[in-house]
């Protein structure tokens, strides 16, 4: 299996206040789609395009962690270090990667978290995969 971040870049200006913080849950889980697609003269790959809202405190990119396959899912961890206090704002963060392997066509879901070091605060959520 091999996995390639092409992008993992802070897409906001300034600062990402959310309008009513308190109907938001913190950490906000990963905003993900997957797709698998097969570029020019390669193998089938799947396209993972996250958003992720982190406290604006942090100014480090979330890291990506080598995905893991777990039966016909996906799963991948993004790590940043969590505030415990709810942020005042947020930074909005694009992330794109792409994952192939041997097993690459079994794979229907992906499970993406958003995990701090302490995991009491990590969230997740799972994205269905376009064909």
């Amino acid at each position: 299996m091999a996995y390639t971040v092409l992008q993992n870049t802070k897409i906001n200006t300034g600062d990402f206040i959310f309008l009513h913080p308190k109907t938001v849950s913190y950490p906000v889980s990963p905003l993900v789609s997957a797709r698998f697609y097969t570029p020019p003269g390669g193998e089938l790959t799947l396209k993972i395009r996250a958003t992720l809202y982190i406290n604006s405190e942090d100014p480090n990119n979330p890291k990506v962690e080598e995905p893991t396959e777990n039966g016909n899912s996906l799963q991948i961890f993004f790590d940043y270090n969590f505030s415990e206090e709810t942020p005042e704002s947020c930074d909005v963060w694009y992330v794109e990667v792409d994952y192939t392997s041997a097993t690459i066509s079994n794979i229907t879901e992906v499970v993406s978290f958003l995990k701090d070091i302490d995991p009491e605060t990590s969230r997740g959520t799972v994205t269905g995969v376009d064909s």
